[in-house]
């Protein structure tokens, strides 16, 4: 059996909203989550938990 085009879980990159850098990678489901993902993360350029969010 052929495999799928459209992978189900792809990869993303999370950016601290206040300094803007790239900071960490993940996987997301794109059926069960396909808004943006938002998590609380600690950014070293910064150096405190900040809003991470999910960038292209």
């Amino acid at each position: 059996m052929a495999k799928k085009s459209k992978a189900v879980r792809l990869t993303i990159k999370l950016a601290c909203t206040e300094c803007k850098e790239q900071n960490y990678t993940t996987q997301k489901n794109r059926r069960n989550d396909p808004s943006r993902l938002e998590l609380r993360k600690y950014c070293p350029r910064c150096r405190r938990h900040t809003l991470h969010r999910e960038v292209k």
